[in-house]
């Protein structure tokens, strides 16, 4: 059977959309591909590429430069790029026609009241005026090579950044007064939507960020030369404006595609989250999220179990047990999926049941460690007296009296499964974490609650079902 071509994208709206358009332009020219969109930061996106899990995604030439290839260089050709990217198994091709920089966003009212206009200028501002400027700034520009590093030491800024926000929700935040400066792109809609201006780069800091396909070295782009120079930065900020009005990412790309697609978004947002919820991806990502669930719940349970009987048989390894799983408990979720990403060197399933499973260990080695211990000592000393080995004890004594505690516990580790998992939609994982990362993205309610809710519902099911009737 022929293999899928894959297309990859970034967690924020324009590599959605970009990677919706070449998904339907591979369709449309017979090739079966899919698209696992938002998969996080640029570092995972490549990894995906590099071992096999996604073929080709739509990226940056500053992007290449600076974060993939670590180079100095602001403006290469083609044929440099791939030179450089070809010891990785990569190439380029398909300029698409577009330079989306990075930018520094602010009101336009605020700018003219300070007299802002380029970045230079906020340097330029006494210490105590520049260090009062609120500056939030997206996780991924914060720490770039590329980003805010490079600003900082280029234009010797004084600010320092204050709250870290996703892309989506900058705006919202900007345009309420929360913050005074946001890091943008320079092909956001929400840039003239919400009557801000951007920032000159006077010094140039950021190298051109012209949008191109990178894709596996042994991809064939035929299919997809014909969006070659298609898109400039007004159409590609309308495009976006579209996506964030809440027209789905495939009615946009379709739009773009077509010319003829219906545009109109005049339903209101309770008629779109139920529109939403009940879409055609519904039955799959239901499937997608209990599968991760179940198999991790049943991988924790088989392992957990175990543990905790150890721990109680065996006193002098019970502080090491039960602090080791505390221990893994504590690891903030996405760290432990990098860890994992870059230990098994994939995306998607596996990390992420990995992962769910980890979190899963304490309630039920917990559970069973202290149910035993509860198990009443008569009942014990009586079934040894009448010559039950120590086997029996467990099997037929003990794990029977303590089965309603660890039940329990399955019944927690299921429900933090649950929640979870929707963070596994960072690695490609699926589940209803992917409506709630794509509505981040894009700041839509409605699409984050379709995410949401029904994965609420789940956790509550779950909990239903497991936890033991009194």
């Amino acid at each position: 059977m022929e293999k899928n071509t894959v297309v990859g994208s970034k967690r924020f709206t324009e590599s959605y959309v970009l990677g919706e358009i070449l998904n339907l332009t591979l369709r449309d020219a017979g090739v079966q591909a899919a698209h696992r969109q938002g998969l996080g930061n640029t570092a995972i996106v490549v990894q995906a590429l590099t071992t096999g899990q996604i073929d080709v995604y739509p990226e940056y030439t500053g992007t290449i430069l600076r974060e993939i290839l670590k180079r100095p260089e602001t403006q290469v050709s083609i044929s440099e790029l791939n030179t450089w990217l070809k010891p990785k198994g990569l190439k380029v091709a398909i300029p698409l026609g577009f330079n989306n920089t990075y930018a520094l966003a602010m009101r336009a009212e605020q700018a003219r009241t300070l007299g802002l206009k380029r970045i230079s200028d906020v340097a330029n501002l006494p210490a105590k005026q520049q260090s009062a400027l609120r500056i939030a700034l997206s996780p991924e520009f914060k720490t770039r090579a590329d980003g805010w590093p490079i600003l900082v030491q280029s234009y010797n800024l004084k600010i320092k950044p204050g709250k870290v926000l996703e892309h989506g929700l900058a705006y919202d935040a900007l345009v309420r007064g929360d913050t005074d400066i946001v890091d943008a792109y320079s092909t956001d809609a929400a840039i003239a939507k919400n009557d801000l201006i951007l920032l000159e780069d006077d010094r140039q800091v950021f190298p051109r960020y012209d949008a191109i396909l990178l894709m596996r070295s042994d991809f064939d782009e035929k299919p997809l030369e014909a969006l070659t120079g298609k898109l400039n930065e007004a159409t590609m900020a309308k495009l976006n404006g579209l996506a964030e009005s809440g027209v789905s990412f495939e009615k946009v790309a379709r739009t773009f595609l077509d010319k003829s697609a219906d545009q109109r978004n005049d339903i209101t947002q309770l008629s779109r989250f139920f529109k939403l919820l009940f879409g055609p991806d519904f039955f799959t990502e239901l499937r997608d999220h209990i599968l991760l669930v179940v198999i991790s719940s049943a991988m924790a349970l088989g392992v957990g179990t175990p543990l905790g009987i150890l721990a109680y048989r065996q006193p002098r390894s019970t502080t090491w047990i039960l602090g080791a799983i505390g221990i893994l408990q504590t690891i903030p979720s996405l760290a432990l999926l990098t860890i994992l990403i870059a230990l098994l060197d994939q995306i998607g399933a596996v990390p992420a049941v990995l992962a769910l499973f980890l979190y899963g260990l304490l309630p039920i080695v917990n559970a069973t460690y202290i149910s035993l211990m509860k198990v009443p000592s008569n009942l014990k000393e009586a079934a040894l007296a009448l010559g039950c080995k120590q086997w029996q004890l467990l099997l037929f004594i003990e794990l029977p009296f303590a089965r309603p505690m660890i039940m329990t516990g399955l019944a927690s580790a299921t429900v933090i499964g649950v929640g979870t998992c929707t963070l596994a939609a960072l690695v490609g994982a699926g589940g209803f974490g992917d409506r709630i990362i794509a509505g981040l993205a894009v700041n839509d309610h409605a699409l984050m609650l379709a995410g949401a809710v029904p994965a609420a519902i789940l956790a509550l099911l779950a909990q239903a079902i497991l936890t033991p009737k009194r």
